[in-house]
C-alpha cells in the first residue's frame, strides 16, 4: 500500500466511549484497528494480483497469503470486540440483541474507506466508477451514522452484541507424522497462564530480567510457526497440533541462541494445547497460573470493574481459567510485589544444591590463639543455640589462612531462622569481649528464606559460592540446603557491586591521609578484581590481582608495593611511601575507568 492510503476514521460517539478506557486498553484498541486497516489493504492488493496474470505456482503462493490475510482479520476484529466489550453498560430488560459485533461494522467501514479510495484513483479514467463515488460516500457517511448509534446503544444498555468468536478455519488441522521432541539446548520453560490482570506479564518480566529468560507470548509463537508451516490461521488447530507447533518454534529459537537457558511463555489461553505440551516436555515445563481476587485486579487494572469482567469473560469463553486445575505452580498474587517474586525466585532459579560442608579445623587456619579459642567458642555457642542455627563461617582472609595481625578484621556469616537472632546477637557480643580488641569483627546474618529467594547482595554471593566450593565452616546442620552461584552469577553481582566500589575509592582517594592507606588499598584490590571478572580472568590473593591489571586493555601498569610491605608500613606507621604508590595506582584506575565508560 502507498503512503496515502487514508486512515480509518472513527465516529465521534465511539471515539468519546473508548476514551473512558485505561490507556493501555485505549493502546490496544488503537494498534489493532490500524493493524485491521493495514491488513484490509494488503488483502485488496493480493486480490488484485490473483486475478493477473500469473502462473499456477504464483496463484497457489497468492492464495496461500489471502488465506493467511483472512484469518489475520478475523484474530484482529476478534481482539477489537475483545477491548470494546468493556464499552458495553448493564443490559436493560428492553435490551435487543444486535446482528453483528462493533468490530464488523469497523472492518466493513475500513473495507468502504479502501473502495472509496481506489474508486477515486480510477475515476478519472473510468466515467462509470467516476459515478460511484458520491454514493460511496454517502454509504460511508450512513455506516459510520450508524455504528455511531450502535455504540451509544451498546454503552446505554439497550443493545446486546452477539459472541465475538468468529470460528474460522484456515489451514490444515491434522498433526504431523513425524512426532517432535524438545531440542537438547531447550532446557526449561514457564507458561504463565492466569486472568486479566492477574500478573502473567509483570511475572515473565521479572523471570526475564533475574535469570535472562527469552520471554515470549504464546500468540507470537503461533504466528510464527503459522508463518513457517503456510498456515493461516494456528488457533484453530487441535490442542495437539498447537502444541507441537510451539514446541517447534521454542526449539528453533534454543538451536540458535544455545546460551539461553530459560523460556517464558505468557497468556495460556486453554489448558488442553498446555496439557499436550507438558507431554512432550514433562518437567522442563512449568506451567504458573497467578491468580487474584476480582477486587484486587481491578484496582490494579486502572479501569471499572465491569471492563475487568468483559475481559475475563473473553478469556474464560477460550478456557484460561481451566489452566489453574494443570498448573504445576498455583501463586495467589494478591499480596506484595517481594512475596511474588520470592515465589517466582524459586521456580526460575536452578535446584539448590546440598553440599558435604566440612567443620574446618581452626589449627590448619593459623589464627592468633587468642582469636582461635574465641573462635572455637562461638562455634560452640552456635552449635547450642540448636535447629534456629543453621550455618556458621568465617570468610576472608581468616578462613583461608592468610590471617594477618592488626590488618585483618573477622567477618562471620550465619544462616539463621529470624528467631535465631538474639542468641546469636548474644553469642556475638560474647566473641567480641573474648577478642579484646584483637580484631574488628563483623557479622552478616541472613534467614534461610532469604538465601532460597536469592535476596543477596554481591558479598553474600561472593561467600556462598565459596562454600560451595567447599570452603570450611565453623557449624552447620543436617540437609542445610544453598543456592547454586554461578561464576556467571558473580559476574553480574560485580557488575551491581562495581560502581559503588569505584565510588568509595575515589571518596577515599579525595581525602587520603596516611589512616586511608588499609581501606584505599582493599578497595583498589577489590575493584581491579570485579573488573578481571567481567575480562574473564580469575585470580584470587591481592598480589595476584593487582599484577593481573595488567590484562585489563589500555590500564597503565599498577606499580604497588607487595602486601607484606604495604602492611609492615601501616604497622609502624610510616604509611607515606606506600600510601603513595596506591594513591598512584587509584589514579589510573579510576581515570581508566573514566574513560571506559564514556565510550569516546
Amino acid at each position: 500500500m502507498t503512503a496515502h492510503v487514508p486512515p480509518l476514521v472513527l465516529p465521534p460517539r465511539l471515539i468519546r466511549a473508548a476514551s473512558v478506557l485505561p490507556p493501555k486498553d485505549r493502546q490496544r484498541l488503537d494498534d489493532t484497528l490500524n493493524r485491521l486497516h493495514a491488513t484490509n489493504g494488503r488483502l485488496w492488493l493480493a486480490e488484485d494480483r490473483v486475478r493477473g496474470g500469473l502462473s499456477e505456482a504464483e496463484i497457489a503462493d497468492c492464495k496461500r497469503e489471502i488465506d493467511q490475510l483472512n484469518a489475520e482479520r478475523n484474530n484482529l476484529a476478534e481482539r477489537v470486540d475483545e477491548v470494546l466489550a468493556a464499552l458495553a453498560g448493564p443490559p436493560r430488560a428492553d435490551a435487543v440483541l444486535h446482528t453483528e459485533t462493533l468490530s464488523s461494522v469497523l472492518d466493513r467501514l475500513s473495507v468502504l474507506t479502501l473502495r472509496i479510495w481506489r474508486s477515486e484513483e480510477a475515476a478519472p479514467f473510468d466515467a462509470a466508477v467516476a459515478q460511484r463515488v458520491p454514493l460511496l460516500h454517502a454509504q460511508h457517511e450512513a455506516l459510520s451514522e450508524a455504528l455511531d448509534v450502535l455504540a451509544a446503544d451498546v454503552a446505554a444498555g439497550a443493545r446486546l452484541l452477539p459472541t465475538p468468536a468468529r470460528f474460522k478455519l484456515y489451514g490444515g488441522s491434522t498433526a504431523t507424522n513425524e512426532a517432535i521432541s524438545p531440542s537438547r539446548h531447550l532446557h526449561r520453560v514457564i507458561a504463565f497462564g492466569g486472568l486479566s490482570e492477574s500478573g502473567k506479564s509483570t511475572g515473565a518480566d521479572y523471570i526475564r530480567r533475574l535469570v535472562g529468560a527469552q520471554r515470549f507470548k504464546i500468540g507470537y509463537l503461533l504466528r510464527q510457526a503459522a508463518h513457517h508451516h503456510g498456515l493461516a490461521d494456528p488457533y484453530r488447530l487441535s490442542p495437539r497440533r498447537q502444541a507441537e507447533l510451539l514446541l517447534e518454534e521454542l526449539n528453533r529459537f534454543a538451536e540458535a541462541h544455545v546460551e539461553t537457558g530459560l523460556f517464558t511463555i505468557e497468556s495460556v489461553h486453554d489448558d488442553e494445547s498446555m496439557a499436550e505440551l507438558k507431554i512432550m516436555l514433562g518437567e522442563r515445563l512449568q506451567v504458573v497460573y497467578l491468580s487474584a481476587p476480582f477486587d484486587v485486579r481491578v484496582a490494579r487494572s486502572g479501569s471499572t470493574p465491569h471492563a475487568v469482567a468483559a475481559k475475563d469473560a473473553v478469556k474464560i469463553q477460550r478456557g484460561a481459567d481451566k489452566v489453574e486445575a494443570m498448573a504445576d505452580h498455583v501463586i495467589d498474587n494478591s499480596g506484595s510485589v517481594i512475596d511474588l517474586r520470592a515465589r517466582l525466585r524459586r521456580i526460575a532459579e536452578t535446584p539448590r544444591l546440598t553440599v558435604p560442608l566440612q567443620i574446618a579445623d581452626l589449627s590448619a587456619l593459623a589464627l592468633p590463639t587468642a582469636v582461635a579459642a574465641a573462635t572455637a567458642v562461638f562455634a560452640e555457642d552456635m552449635h547450642s543455640v540448636g535447629e534456629p542455627v543453621r550455618l556458621a563461617a568465617l570468610t576472608g582472609s581468616p578462613s583461608t589462612g592468610s590471617w594477618i595481625a592488626g590488618w585483618s578484621d573477622i567477618d562471620l556469616f550465619v544462616i539463621a531462622e529470624h528467631e535465631g537472632t538474639e542468641p546469636v546477637s548474644a553469642a556475638l557480643k560474647k566473641y567480641e569481649a573474648a577478642l579484646e580488641g584483637l580484631a574488628t569483627v563483623g557479622l552478616t546474618l541472613a534467614t534461610p528464606d532469604e538465601l532460597t529467594a536469592r535476596r543477596l547482595t554481591p558479598r553474600l554471593a561472593f561467600v556462598l559460592h565459596q562454600l560451595q566450593d567447599g570452603q570450611p565452616v565453623l557449624h552447620t546442620s543436617a540437609g542445610l540446603e544453598l543456592p547454586v552461584i554461578s561464576r556467571r552469577d558473580l559476574v553480574m553481582a560485580g557488575a551491581q557491586d562495581l560502581p559503588q566500589v569505584i565510588l568509595t575509592m575515589r571518596r577515599l582517594r579525595a581525602g587520603a591521609t596516611p589512616t586511608s592507606l588499609r581501606p584505599l588499598y582493599r578497595h583498589l584490590v577489590l575493584a581491579v578484581r570485579l573488573l578481571l571478572r567481567e575480562q574473564g580472568v580469575w585470580v584470587s590473593g591481592p598480589d595476584e590481582i593487582l599484577a593481573a591489571a595488567a590484562q585489563l586493555p589500555g590500564l597503565p601498569t599498577l606499580t604497588v608495593p607487595a602486601l607484606v610491605a604495604v602492611v609492615d608500613e601501616w604497622l609502624t606507621r610510616s604509611s607515606e611511601g606506600a600510601l603513595q604508590s596506591v594513591c598512584t595506582a587509584v589514579d589510573h584506575l579510576l581515570a581508566w575507568y573514566a574513560a571506559q565508560v564514556s565510550a569516546a
